[in-house]
């Protein structure tokens, strides 16, 4: 499990619009048909990958607690489902009916969107405010496998938190550190 840190998309930068597949549902989900009016958290995820399985749980967590308040949560995987067929719509699928993603669990099988959004690994974390202008981009907290710092998600929970409230996201972030995308 190679580490392979964010690219830290640009702050201010315009969400870059999408149509894709939602796994769950088989229906073409448009970024533009979902967004929140508050704020809309866009995640790249992927079903093999140790960093995303060790803070699963809390993605969840922090989903339902947040899409209650308004926010909008999305999940994309781009992983190349040829060469690991663990990422395969089927398998996502599965692996969003078994931890109950309150969101759309998105398959970008080209990979324009996850290039189009700079995104690295997995996972890899963007809050758009209302105007869809990215306000933060990095990891969900300091813990990865390994590090035994607990998984609390207050780095995502303090952008959300500041948003709510009206206040600044803090600039000072942090890049979110997992397995690199798997391109074609």
């Amino acid at each position: 499990m190679a580490a392979t840190a964010s690219n830290m998309l640009p702050l201010g930068s315009k969400a870059p619009d999408f149509t894709l597949i939602d796994t769950r549902s088989d229906q073409l989900v448009s970024l533009a048909q979902i967004k929140s009016p508050i704020a809309t958290v866009i995640m790249f995820l992927c079903n093999h990958c140790p960093y995303v399985k060790h803070i699963q749980t809390k993605i969840v967590e922090l989903a339902e607690t947040y899409q209650n308040k308004g926010f909008q949560f999305i999940a994309i995987s781009a992983n190349d489902a040829q060469k690991y067929p663990a990422d395969s719509p089927e398998k996502m699928r599965v692996e969003a009916e078994n931890f109950h993603y309150p969101f759309p669990y998105l398959y970008d099988e080209s990979q324009e969107v996850a290039k189009a959004y700079h995104a690295a690994c997995t996972p890899d974390f963007y809050i758009f405010d209302k105007d869809l202008l990215c306000v933060y981009r990095g990891c969900l907290d300091e813990s990865t496998p390994g590090n035994n710092k607990p998984v609390t998600g207050s780095h995502l929970q303090n952008a959300l938190d500041n948003i709510l409230a009206g206040k600044p996201v803090n600039p000072e972030q942090k890049p979110s550190l997992g397995c690199n995308i798997k391109w074609k």
